[in-house]
């Protein structure tokens, strides 16, 4: 009898049934063969069908409504396995990269988050997001393996699924976008350990075509970001720069207007850091930018 795999999968998709099928079959040929858990976004194409034919094994979380990056919450609920790794529909994990966070996180129990060491297209250039986060100004500390970070990229990190749980998971007002440093946040403040294991890998092959409003996005929910945990003082003064901004550029302006309209809810929600873990954030301010992601060399 084969042995329960210890990390189970979670992938978010919408629209793209293509490349989750390409994701799939690297994730299904896996040496671990994890438990996969597909939650869709209420996608319009022919995604459900072609799980229900081409995937039967994979576990298909259908929603009725777009919920972003929640939808990877609805996929962590429907796994038992201790751990889960989140890939996107254009990321997967390397042979023996979840057997070796398994261990990680066994050996470490304050451990919260591993941040992988991410591949980028058929080239495997590494993502410029490993060295800001290997390099952090945080360092390393006793009790976990890597380096102490206060941000990874979403499709190449594994999560304890307790603390995960205990944290609320990825916040819905981002929606998605830059939701990566709030949930590094909430696990340092609850004492969860976020580190950086470089010898955990991932490869990401995203399109090269950029998405439409994700610079607009990534804006919104850094602003959102500040007002949500950071202290107001910080979070009126970058308010200040981009409304600054707004006068004259139409994107910053779009995102002043979303901030706007998103702030009472974001106040309503407003749990400030404690003050070890702002002085932390301070020090990485800057340091560890929201995650952008690269598109493979052509």
């Amino acid at each position: 009898m084969s042995r329960r795999p210890h990390t189970g999968i979670v992938i978010a998709t919408r629209n793209r049934a293509d490349s989750l099928a390409r994701t799939l079959r690297q994730l299904l040929a896996l040496p671990e063969q994890p438990e996969i858990v597909v939650v869709d976004n209420a996608s319009t194409d022919d995604t459900k069908v072609r799980l229900a034919r081409d995937f039967p094994q994979v576990t298909l979380v259908p929603l009725r409504a777009n919920h972003g990056a929640v939808a990877r919450t609805h996929g962590v609920r429907a796994l038992r396995t201790p751990y889960v790794a989140f890939s996107d529909d254009d990321s997967w994990w390397a042979p023996g990269a979840l057997e070796r966070v398994a261990e990680l996180m066994a050996a470490h129990p304050r451990l919260g988050l591993v941040s992988a060491r991410t591949l980028v297209g058929p080239a495997e250039e590494p993502d410029p997001l490993n060295d800001v986060l290997a390099t952090s100004a945080l360092g390393p500390a006793h009790d976990l393996p890597g380096t102490q970070v206060l941000g990874f990229l979403a499709c190449a990190s594994v999560v304890r699924r307790h603390a995960y749980l205990d944290v609320g998971g990825f916040h819905p007002l981002l929606f998605f976008g830059c939701e990566e440093t709030l949930l590094a946040y909430d696990l340092a403040a609850r004492g969860w350990g976020v580190a950086h294991c470089a010898d955990v890998v991932a490869h990401h092959h995203p399109d090269p075509a950029p998405r439409s409003g994700r610079p607009v996005i990534m804006r919104r929910n850094e602003l959102l970001t500040l007002w949500l945990r950071r202290p107001l003082s910080h979070a009126l003064a970058r308010t200040r720069e981009l409304a600054a901004e707004a006068r004259a550029d139409p994107a910053a302006r779009q995102a002043l207007r979303q901030t706007l309209a998103r702030l009472p809810a974001a106040l309503r929600a407003r749990r400030p850091l404690p003050p070890h873990l702002e002085r932390a954030a301070r020090t990485l301010d800057g340091a560890q930018p929201c995650p952008i992601p690269v598109p493979p060399s052509s």
